[in-house]
């Protein structure tokens, strides 16, 4: 049975096998955008996971007893269902697989990322329902692996499907394993102004660090638009950053306070700004619709490492 496909063997048509974040790193690089290399687990893997393991019908039994509108069932029923998932021991032949693809990348540290398959479709935006786990290495790869499984049962992704409708639904969840980006600047970008929904207009957000911190919220990034047409930078507005989240050097992740000097600084540069907004474009001229896009600069070049379109236009 298939468990494994590299991002080289993935589309945006494979959205069952690999979720919504895994079918479009597949498909941009085949577009032969700078995507950092690597594989996704299928969803097919996780549903082989809970067949092998017997554990359906414990799942199925516990999300029955939810009701949504009680928050403390939910939160019950999300432990229950994490810590089932959790202490089963991963089939041998999904987790020789996982290790051989690990090795086969030739990297010590990768990001391990959810990917639903009811995932970034315009209806339903999972974005930030699932988890993702940063600097990871072959010692915990198992491990996280299992714990991206477990968050489409944590708490605020079991009340999404109820107030989506979507409890019935077979809800699965394919794992992206990739390069991790060390990256010196991150942040993200919506290819159409998402507040003047101006279609010439493209904005960037952009901080120093990993892009973690700027897609949870915990720091104030830069912003910079650009006026796609004329390929000029529109508007530029720099915020002092006072901490930024980097990689330990023997894995996990750590902030460190900037300087008033440091943090206050633009984080790209005018040439950076438009070289990552050509990116931008050429990414939504692809899709041929407007895009929400997660990048990283590292060593002088810019990574994409999410593309899903934007939820919220008109």
């Amino acid at each position: 049975m298939e468990f494994i496909r590299p991002f080289t063997a993935i589309t945006k048509k494979n959205v069952d096998l690999a979720g919504g974040k895994g079918a479009s790193l597949g498909e941009m690089t085949h577009a032969g955008f700078p995507v950092p290399p690597g594989f996704v687990i299928l969803s097919a893997t996780f549903d082989q996971f809970i067949d092998k393991t017997g554990i359906k019908e414990d799942i199925d039994a516990t999300l029955h007893s939810v009701d949504h509108k009680e928050v403390h069932t939910i939160e019950n029923a999300s432990e229950k269902i994490k810590g089932i998932i959790m202490s089963k021991k991963m089939p041998e032949e999904i987790a020789e697989q996982i290790i051989k693809s690990f090795s086969d990348l030739k990297l010590k540290l990768v990001a391990v990322r959810s990917s639903a398959t009811a995932e970034d479709s315009s209806a339903a935006a999972w974005a930030g329902q699932l988890d993702t786990f940063l600097n990871t290495t072959q010692v915990n790869l198992l491990e996280n692996v299992k714990k991206c499984w477990a968050s489409l049962f944590t708490t605020r992704a079991i009340f999404y499907r109820f107030e989506k409708g979507l409890h019935d639904q077979q809800i699965s969840v394919a794992v992206v394993v990739q390069k991790m980006v060390n990256s010196e600047i991150s942040g993200i970008a919506f290819s159409v102004h998402p507040v003047t929904q101006d279609r010439n207009q493209l904005i960037i957000e952009a901080g120093f660090g990993l892009g973690e911190s700027i897609v949870s919220g915990q720091i104030t990034p830069d912003s910079y638009v650009v006026e796609k047409k004329q390929m000029k930078i529109f508007d530029v507005n720099i915020s002092e950053q006072k901490r930024a989240l980097y990689r330990k050097e023997k894995g996990g992740n750590e902030w460190k306070e900037l300087s008033s000097k440091e943090g206050g600084k633009q984080k790209l540069s005018n040439e950076q700004i438009l070289e990552l907004s050509k990116l931008i474009i050429n990414i939504e001229k692809h899709y041929g619709f407007p895009c929400d896009i997660e990048w990283a600069y590292e060593k002088g070049k810019f990574y994409i490492t999410q593309s899903r379109p934007i939820t919220t236009l008109q």
